[in-house]
């Protein structure tokens, strides 16, 4: 049966057939088109919702300032297709894509590795370049010419952030943490964030693994997972799902043992804890402390296109999938005006031949800068580390985006 969800999502992709906003703009030429492909349905339909309201205000605002200029101001449209519940889907959905829009010029997605690195073999041969805010190592591993990857990867997060952290740990309690455990599921995302711990490459840091548990998503009872948690009692606990619905079982039952609410430290990898129903789902008692490293974030130097997406969406904060969406359709649109023609293989030239700091969409990603490398992966990415404080996501690392200090829970 056809889920609410689904017939929202399917009118959205229908709806997008026109550039944002129809009739009110007054640029001539057909509309150049770019795509969004992202769960708008199952388990991690919440994120793909999310990028999706910040694609729709990127070309929102592209169009009202004139469209394309190079292009005699030509309106941007985008067509958004559903990457559904699984790799499979998520590849069939690519295929349709690229045979049903062959004048599509640029893509981002598809929010989850996994879907990520099935979608990327389809634009790959179809020369249709693909931005993504995926994490996984192996997105830009594989030789592909037509995939960009903005953010760090897991691993480059994984030995960026836990130093960090350490650091912070030291500063409010005195000393570093020395035991950890993890658990994580089995996407793509995950095991790259975890695969420094697991193979040794971080072992300088002094941390031992108590304890490593992987399940596949999604969870039907987290018992078996934190009661490890409860019988170890790490110092840091890495809680690495991917979906909310798990992250939620994983959070009640850190609850029900008495471990949460500020106790024992959770280390989260993604963007799904800071999504605004967790404090509505859990409340902002078990959400209070918890922290989450990401590759991208409403931060500070970010207020207006924070405030101005809070207007237009009525979502109480900017997360990374808006704010990472949001500077895709920006990139692509910057490479239409460096390429000068509708041309997904110049698109790709002028993405490649990016070098910003400061400058144009740079500034919609941490530190403000981006450079690829030959395999397409953003040398010049930086990431954010948010923590739930007074039931609201906050950056606090690095300082340049950090809104408020870090407070370390202490069991």
């Amino acid at each position: 049966m056809t889920t609410r969800r689904t017939m929202l999502a399917t009118a959205a992709a229908v709806a997008m057939t026109l550039p944002f906003g129809g009739a009110a703009f007054a640029q001539e030429g057909d509309p150049i088109q770019v795509g969004l492909i992202a769960p708008m349905s199952g388990p991690w339909a919440r994120q793909g919702e999310l990028m999706r309201l910040g694609a729709e205000l990127a070309v929102k605002d592209i169009n009202e300032a004139g469209g394309i200029k190079a292009l005699d101001g030509r309106p941007l449209e985008l067509v958004i297709f559903d990457a559904g519940d699984s790799a499979e889907k998520a590849k069939n959905a690519a295929q349709r894509m690229v045979s049903q829009h062959p004048d599509l010029v640029a893509v981002t997605g598809s929010w989850l590795s996994s879907f990520t690195l099935a979608v990327s073999e389809v634009t790959e041969r179809a020369e249709l370049p693909m931005l993504t805010l995926s994490y996984s190592d192996q997105i830009t591993d594989r030789g592909f010419k037509y995939i960009f990857q903005m953010p760090m990867t897991g691993t480059n997060q994984a030995k960026n952030s836990l130093p960090a952290l350490m650091e912070v740990a030291e500063a409010a309690t005195g000393e570093r943490p020395k035991t950890t455990g993890i658990i994580a599921d089995n996407t793509a995302s995950s095991e790259s964030f975890a695969q420094p711990l697991r193979t040794g490459e971080m072992d300088d840091l002094g941390l031992e693994i108590k304890f490593d548990e992987t399940f596949t998503p999604p969870l039907s009872d987290a018992t078996s997972l934190i009661q490890q948690a409860r019988s170890q009692r790490p110092d840091i606990l890495m809680m690495l799902a991917t979906a909310v619905p798990d992250d939620k079982l994983l959070l009640e039952k850190v609850n029900e043992f008495r471990l949460g609410g500020g106790r024992m430290p959770i280390i989260a990898s993604g963007a799904h804890i800071g999504a605004p129903e967790m404090v509505d789902n859990v409340g902002p008692e078990l959400m209070e402390g918890v922290m989450s490293v990401v590759g991208n974030w409403g931060a500070k130097g970010q207020e207006e296109i924070i405030d101005r997406f809070k207007e237009a969406t009525g979502e109480p904060w900017m997360t990374q999938d808006s704010i990472a969406t949001y500077g895709d359709i920006q990139v692509m649109a910057y490479a239409l005006e460096q390429a000068g023609e509708a041309d997904r293989k110049a698109v790709a030239k002028a993405i490649r031949s990016i070098d910003l700091d400061g400058e144009g969409p740079a500034q919609y990603y941490p530190g403000q800068k981006i450079k690829f490398d030959e395999a397409g992966h953003n040398v010049a990415a930086d990431l954010v580390i948010i923590q739930w404080q007074d039931g609201v996501p906050v950056p606090i690392y690095p300082e340049n985006s950090a809104v408020a200090e870090p407070i370390w829970p202490q069991q």
